[in-house]
């Protein structure tokens, strides 16, 4: 299976000056956990994930005045469309993330989740051997 087959279609997005609550409401307005974060500033792609939120929480920060801005991972990875999961899992795994933004070319199309991999191998079988 590749990440195509996986993959959820972009629902959420999110600009780098949002709040934090702003992107915890679109995110459970449309029941995800991460939004794509788009910065025309930006050569590509961020994202905000649950996890984001809640460290921020967590430290105490006020989500009402906290931006989506300073809370963005600096080691993004993307996935191509036409990976095997095999290959996105290894690298989620390697990087120590739980999801990643999926591109077709340079073109934003999903975000492929750790959940969303267990759900393909569960209900489909996994394709092939992990390295």
């Amino acid at each position: 299976m590749q990440v195509r087959d996986g993959m959820n279609r972009i629902t959420v997005t999110v600009g780098p000056q949002h709040t934090l609550r702003e992107a915890a409401r679109r995110m459970t307005a449309h029941n995800v956990g991460a939004a794509v974060v788009i910065d025309p500033e930006q050569p590509g792609p961020g994202i905000i994930t649950e996890r984001d939120l809640l460290r921020s929480n967590g430290a105490g920060q006020d989500i009402d005045v906290e931006l989506v801005s300073d809370h963005l991972s600096g080691q993004l990875s993307y996935a191509a469309v036409d990976w095997s999961l095999e290959r996105a899992a290894e690298e989620m795994v390697r990087g120590g993330f739980r999801h990643v933004v999926v591109l077709d070319g340079s073109e934003v199309v999903g975000i492929l989740s750790m959940r969303d991999i267990v759900r393909c191998w569960t209900t489909q079988g996994a394709s092939c051997e992990v390295t």
